[in-house]
């Protein structure tokens, strides 16, 4: 999509790149022009056909395993995901698990796991990317989110704590490494997709509550995403792509 060379020359890896969002997402890159980085953790077959989707458009992508659970991955991931085309200049921290669940049923390892996804993990991988950001170039973090870090309620209590813990960390990290020349930005998306299994129900309930009575697409990230890439002026900011789902 878009300006085929408007990422020309840069390296990009985006978590969780095999299956869904992350997919698209990663071909979005490649069609600009980036190299690609694909991260998954047990999606090998998606993500070689990732690989070879990209390649077969004339792009050049990579691939990277990895649980980031696991601390010895988040330490290592930047560097191993560098190896294939060199230092890194995008990080999209797009790796994420949703599940249902109240307070009173949410365990501990539960709340570990969500916060070490969506939390523990984009802070130590944004960490190690800005120790190894080329020189003299605009470098940019992007942490996708969900509308609901802004408004947190009861519901799917482990996930949206861990959301919200990303909307700080991505506030935070704008001001601590934009003078280190990376810019930190976060897209809070709605109902791009349904959870997997409860496609019907979850659709139609969604649609009543959307000020357009329109899902975004998957275009709409991937364009929302094209555009903090690429526009050196923005940091710290949160771009919904949610029809307006978080104002009501």
């Amino acid at each position: 999509m878009g300006d085929a060379t408007k990422l020309s020359g840069r390296t990009a890896l985006i978590t969780g790149a095999a299956r869904r969002v992350g997919r698209h997402l990663a071909g979005a890159l490649a069609a600009a022009g980036a190299r690609v980085v694909v991260h998954y953790r047990e999606s090998a077959d998606e993500a070689r056909s990732l690989q070879a989707a990209i390649e077969n458009a004339g792009g050049e992508a990579a691939l990277v395993a990895g649980d980031l659970t696991d601390d010895a991955v988040m330490e290592n991931l930047i560097a191993r995901a560098a190896e294939p085309f060199g230092p890194l200049d995008i990080l999209i921290n797009n790796a994420s698990q949703f599940a249902p669940g109240c307070v009173l049923e949410t365990t501990l390892s539960e709340w570990r796991r969500y916060q070490s996804v969506h939390a523990e993990a984009p802070f130590v991988l944004s960490r190690e990317f800005t120790r190894q950001r080329p020189e003299g170039r605009d470098a940019v973090i992007v942490n996708l989110n969900d509308w609901r870090a802004g408004r947190p309620g009861p519901d799917h209590f482990a996930y949206t704590m861990s959301k919200v813990t990303l909307h700080g960390l991505t506030r935070s990290l704008a001001q601590a490494l934009g003078p280190h020349g990376v810019r930190v930005n976060e897209l809070a998306l709605g109902a791009v997709l349904p959870p997997e299994g409860g496609e019907d129900g979850y659709l139609h309930t969604l649609r009543e509550e959307i000020p357009t009575r329109r899902f975004p697409t998957l275009d709409d990230v991937a364009a929302a995403l094209i555009f903090i890439v690429g526009t050196e002026s923005i940091n710290g900011e949160t771009v919904h792509v949610d029809g307006g789902r978080h104002q009501v």
